[in-house]
């Protein structure tokens, strides 16, 4: 068997006993159906929120757009269910800040205003790529990246290859796997559609070597040679787009830039079935798989509503097994903690992680970096981050640019292999904040 592709740097979390994938991979993606209400936040991907479009005292259906794009880089918004709006209102958000969301009342009856099905062969790749941004389908991997601005490249960046990231390589998550394993169909059918809108002639599809049984099933739901599967070592960030585009095709995103600048777009597994639901079902962008485990009474995957709250997600699962001591939307590496359990499913919630004590290591005291090295070894991007750390610890910002923290992608590998037990990624991300701000500041 060809050796897995990799990058180089990363970490292997799958070799510490909480790598915790076990607990839902065999669980089959389960239908939830919304309570009594649902908030669904005007701001669920990177760019401009979306515009609310109805207010307090309207009769919405399933499906029925609720908020309009608020710019480019922007989609609409839709509801999971069919019911009366309440209202606009402030939530709690993992960004810390409070959030605006459209307030249903669900009436139990789902009744749909679904578009129509359409043969994405019949249309040409600009009608394509208007579909799915009215879908309001994004990147699903948890970068929330708009699809549809994926797909139009300005006419000087050429794109030749399309790559479907099915990796999946934070620990805990099943979402994709189980998508792979259930929805490989679908999976193949939305691919297809995405070359039209590209206009490509070669697909490769990513997974982890961990995941034989979808690589088998993806092989087998493949049926154009200008489709293949690309078997991947299991490493953190093996998902992350810059590396498996190295990983794959041994190119190198420049600093500060993008796949398209070397020929290529990724897509999230996800994205992709999301597409096919619009396709062949007239689905807007209503709901997504949902890893719920860790400390829970059943690790699930869900079929999860836009718009549920955290805690109603939890009890799903069976509810904490002991108590919680952090919660995470995402990953353990790179998704945020959960500040509130009131916070709302979005299209970027690709899992709910509840961590008890069992699961947190002992808080072990920080001693002085010896400049091991082991940081950088770890890095995927090849920064050298005891050093960004240090000059931010000093409040040298200017000097932390200059060594490229503005590049480092927060996977946190670094703090995760330093046995001074520095929180390095941390103080990288001060850097970055700082760093960011002075910019906007002299705009």
């Amino acid at each position: 068997m060809r050796e897995a592709l990799t990058f180089k740097g990363g970490i292997h979390p799958l070799k510490s006993i909480h790598y915790g994938k076990s607990l839902s991979e065999k669980s089959a993606i389960q239908e939830l159906f919304a309570g009594a209400v649902v908030k669904i936040p005007l701001s669920q991907h990177i760019g401009a929120p979306g515009k609310a479009i109805v207010q307090a005292g309207d009769e919405v259906l399933m499906g029925q757009k609720i908020a309009e794009a608020g710019g480019f880089v922007s989609v609409p918004a839709h509801a999971s269910v069919s019911g009366k709006v309440l209202g606009i209102e402030k939530i709690p958000s993992v960004t810390g800040k409070p959030a605006d969301a459209v307030v249903i009342e669900n009436d139990g009856l789902y009744k749909k205003a679904y578009a129509e099905p359409v043969d994405f062969e019949t249309l040409e790749p600009g009608e394509i790529i208007d579909l799915i941004k009215e879908a309001g389908i994004v990147g699903m991997g948890g970068a929330a990246f708009p699809l549809h601005v994926k797909l139009m490249p300005p006419p000087d960046k050429k794109i030749n290859l399309l790559i479907i990231n099915a990796a999946e390589c934070e620990p805990f998550l099943t979402a994709d796997y189980r998508l792979m394993l259930e929805y490989a169909g679908r999976i193949v059918y939305g691919t297809k559609a995405i070359m039209r809108a590209l206009g490509v002639q070669k697909v490769i599809i990513g997974i982890e070597d961990n995941k034989p049984d979808a690589i088998e099933v993806m092989k087998k739901a493949i049926d154009t040679h200008a489709i293949r599967v690309a078997v991947l070592e299991s490493k953190y960030p093996q998902g992350s787009e810059k590396q498996m585009i190295d990983a794959i095709t041994g190119r190198v995103v420049p600093s500060g830039g993008l796949p398209m600048d070397v020929g290529v777009v990724v897509s999230n597994v996800g994205s992709v079935k999301a597409v096919a639901d619009r396709l062949l079902t007239g689905e807007p962008l209503i709901r997504r798989v949902v890893t719920v485990t860790g400390s829970v009474g059943k690790p699930s995957n869900f079929m999860a509503p836009i718009g549920m709250s955290v805690e109603e997600m939890i009890n799903a699962a069976g509810g904490f097994e002991g108590e919680p001591m952090k919660i995470m939307m995402g990953g353990p590496m790179m998704g945020n903690a959960v500040p509130d359990l009131a916070c709302a499913v979005t299209k970027g919630t690709s899992g709910i992680v509840v961590l008890n004590k069992s699961y947190l290591a002992k808080k072990e005291r920080e001693t002085e970096c010896i400049y091991c090295g082991k940081c950088a070894q770890a890095c995927p991007i090849h920064l050298m981050p005891m050093q960004i750390m240090a000059y931010a610890k000093l409040g040298d910002f200017d000097k932390a640019a200059e060594l490229g923290a503005l590049d480092c992608m927060s996977c946190g590998s670094c703090t995760y292999v330093c046995p001074a037990k520095k929180h390095v990624a941390q103080y990288i991300k001060l850097a970055k904040d700082e760093i960011a701000a002075k910019k906007a500041a002299k705009k």
